[in-house]
């Protein structure tokens, strides 16, 4: 793997049947095989992804006593703020040498689901960081209906099979900043290896090289996008739903050349999900005798649980 395949979303979007066709079929094949996208043709404006990375360059540059004040504790950093190492990747214990700041969903008070997610923590001296972030928040989670509605295609499920579960989801966009590094880190990484827990996962760029996913090799494979386009990649979620058939492939954030440890790296990904109760029950079209079901049955929202706790944000 020599790098992500790259693909157009407006052939599915806007494309005819023969262009719509081709995207789901090399989009499917790609997910199977390395798990990780560029897409073209997405939903989010350079202007506002300039503009919010901007706004999350203004945040991290707070005093830490600042930032402090958003941290609200009981929520498992599903909102507001996280300090610097309290996340670890599943199966380490080094904190990872990152702090960020999620944004979640804000259903409609009618909805079911409403009383279910925790509000959103505003930062008053920093007025337009929530209204630029939910601007992206809603851009990428109508890119990210569009790619599962081409996967739902590629599994020989009808179109919307995904619609109403990730309708009010509980997706999280993450702003996230890792910080220079000022001492040997030991075993700390920016990010160490992990696979993501949600369905899809929509990157809408970073601010330095660092990504790199692990291939079928065993070669880690730096990433990069260009201006135009988003990293989207396989989760958890979906790889368990598939029965295998979709990967979830192991990535990382690595620390920069001992040269440029006194920099910083912003990154900001859009972690899509279903609403807590989505069973993720392996799909009967991802299992025969060579693939035989590989996961008991589980809902959404349990299995979140069950990962906040393995990465150290909730006890």
């Amino acid at each position: 793997m020599s790098a992500i395949p790259s693909l157009n979303l407006y052939d599915f979007t806007r494309g005819d049947a023969t262009r719509r066709a081709s995207f789901v079929r090399s989009l499917g094949h790609a997910y199977e095989d390395v798990g990780f996208v560029a897409v073209s043709g997405h939903t989010l404006s350079d202007a506002l992804s300039d503009a919010l990375y901007a706004e999350v360059r203004r945040f991290f540059a707070l005093e830490t006593r600042v930032k402090l004040q958003y941290e609200v504790v009981g929520l498992a950093g599903q909102r507001g703020y996280t300090s610097f190492g309290r996340e670890h990747a599943k199966g380490r214990t080094a904190g990872d040498l990152k702090e960020f700041f999620q944004f979640g969903q804000e259903p409609d008070p009618s909805d079911p689901v409403f009383g279910e997610y925790p509000q959103n923590v505003r930062v008053p001296i920093l007025p337009d960081f929530h209204r630029l972030a939910m601007e992206a928040y809603r851009a990428l989670e109508s890119s990210g209906r569009s790619i599962l509605q081409a996967i739902a295609l590629f599994l020989s499920l009808p179109e919307g099979y995904f619609d109403a579960h990730i309708e009010a989801g509980n997706s999280i966009l993450r702003a996230i900043h890792y910080g220079p590094i000022t001492e040997e880190p030991r075993d700390a990484v920016r990010a160490a290896e992990h696979e993501d827990i949600n369905l899809i996962t929509l990157l809408m760029g970073a601010s330095a090289d660092g990504l790199e996913v692990l291939s079928r090799e065993g070669d880690w494979v730096p990433v990069t996008a260009l201006p135009n386009q988003v990293v989207v990649n396989v989760g958890d979620m979906l790889q368990r739903l598939t029965n295998n058939q979709l990967k979830s492939t192991t990535h990382r954030v690595v620390n920069p050349q001992r040269e440029l440890w006194g920099t910083s790296r912003f990154s900001i990904p859009f972690f899509l999900h279903p609403r807590s109760a989505m069973p993720l029950d392996c799909l009967p079209e991802c299992i025969d005798e060579a693939h035989p079901l590989a996961y008991p049955p589980i809902t959404a929202g349990d299995y979140l649980d069950e990962r906040l706790r393995e990465i150290g944000l909730k006890a």
